[in-house]
């Protein structure tokens, strides 16, 4: 826990090129989430692709969040074909990511992953992608108008049915709810742990959680950091998850 008394939660950074030099980065949205959401103190991740001290750093972390990017996980993770030339990859922060959420959920550190992070736990768990949900045929378009302004991409999209019972239907108190749609990907074949939270009108797993997880660990397609403090849904998401980690910071001796 942060010296303020905030929980501190721990948030993956992206790679990217900024003239010639490489760049660790996160969303703003993302770090406001933690801030005006989770009511935690945000703590950049750096993704290096090298072997880091992983137990070392979860131990002074309350939670972690995964989150989406404009890359993709490379498919040979989970078996899949090669992905069609020009596709963006992030081989640095899937060398993080992958061996990371399996050590958070081991180490019951609350965790939530977002859009790519959804992703990253369903490869995790031994899970596959459709890597053009578009191409698959018996899907709702779920990408957005990338020509549309950012209130008309991040704007909601569909419903989504929540499953009785689970972790998100607790949360939010109703059987559904209005998400976002931004993704080009999705869940084929869910992993071998994981049990479905949410589910699209087109059948395609929206959300699921981590069964026997020691603490909160969940994962969604949609992206609840838009303004989520404007949206009560995506609220009940991020209130959830910070409550887990300020009852993790409770019962650490540190």
């Amino acid at each position: 826990m942060s010296q303020s008394g905030l929980p501190l939660i721990g948030v993956i950074a992206c790679n990217k090129q900024l003239g010639q030099h490489p760049f660790n980065i996160v969303g703003e949205k993302y770090l406001l989430s933690i801030v005006d959401g989770a009511k935690g103190f945000p703590l950049v991740i750096p993704s290096l692709g090298i072997d880091l001290p992983i137990k070392d750093l979860l131990s002074l972390l309350d939670g972690i969040m995964f989150t989406g990017s404009p890359s993709n996980v490379e498919p040979h993770h989970y078996q899949g074909k090669a992905s069609e030339e020009g596709t963006h990859h992030d081989p640095k922060r899937d060398a993080t990511t992958l061996p990371l959420i399996r050590a958070a959920i081991d180490m019951g550190i609350p965790l939530l992953g977002i859009c790519r992070g959804f992703q990253e736990m369903n490869v995790v768990f031994g899970g596959s992608l459709h890597q053009k949900l578009h191409e698959v045929g018996t899907f709702i378009e779920h990408r957005e108008d990338k020509e549309a302004p950012l209130e008309v991409q991040y704007g909601l999209s569909h419903q989504v049915n929540l499953v009785a019972g689970g972790l998100l239907h607790d949360a939010w108190g109703c059987d559904t709810a209005e998400v976002n749609s931004v993704h080009t990907q999705g869940v084929e074949r869910l992993g071998e742990g994981l049990q479905p939270e949410a589910y699209a009108p087109d059948g395609l797993i929206e959300a699921f959680s981590v069964k026997n997880a020691k603490n909160f660990a969940l994962g969604v397609q949609w992206h609840p950091e838009w303004k989520v403090t404007e949206n009560a849904f995506y609220s009940a998401i991020f209130e959830a998850f910070g409550q887990a980690c300020r009852h993790h910071a409770a019962t650490q001796v540190r």
